[in-house]
């Protein structure tokens, strides 16, 4: 076995980088709006779909991987890394173009809505440096690493995946467009 300690050495800037500048951005997104953007509200159905799309990606990729089809995991974990790349560019375009949402339920239901929320923003937070870092070790081919993060990588993408569906089609009888 190579020593590819260099390669995870080498993006572990990048990774520590990402997983602060990412969540910052969404941050902003929040109190930063384009002057006079043209609201965009066609794109929460198209991201809520993406999110449902990455979770059939990544249970898809683990029946792959674990049928020994590691060419199809690979391919399946890179779409759903570039769906994920694909939501977030939408999600900040929205949220930067568009007036927040807010949920109109009552009762026990706002509480539900609220802690599934709460639990997708913190888990995708924690998600950026748990995808990155179990990619660069496959990347490095360091699979015994690679599949020790994937065991809590993956149950906890595939959470913020589905939540994301959930907490679109909660919020979406409130949307104003």
């Amino acid at each position: 076995m190579s020593d590819n300690t260099p390669i995870e050495q080498k993006y572990n800037k990048w990774i520590i980088l990402l997983s602060i500048v990412i969540p910052l951005a969404v941050a902003v997104l929040f109190y930063v709006k384009i002057p006079n953007a043209t609201p965009l509200p066609f794109l929460p159905p198209i991201y809520a779909t993406i999110n449902g799309i990455t979770a059939v990606l990544l249970i898809v990729a683990v029946i792959a991987i674990k049928n020994g089809k590691r060419k199809l995991h690979e391919n399946l974990m890179k779409c759903a890394i570039a769906c994920s790349l694909l939501f977030l560019g939408m999600y900040i375009a929205y949220h930067m173009t568009t007036p927040s949402t807010k949920f109109g339920g009552e009762g026990a239901i706002k509480y539900v809505y609220f802690f599934i929320l709460l639990t997708h923003i913190l888990l995708s937070i924690a998600i950026i440096p748990l995808v990155l870092i179990t990619y660069v070790r496959a990347l490095a081919e360091r699979f015994d690493k690679h599949k020790k993060i994937a065991k809590i990588t993956f149950p906890l993408w595939v959470y913020v995946a589905i939540t994301g569906v959930v907490v679109y089609l909660m919020i979406s009888p409130y949307y104003s467009y």
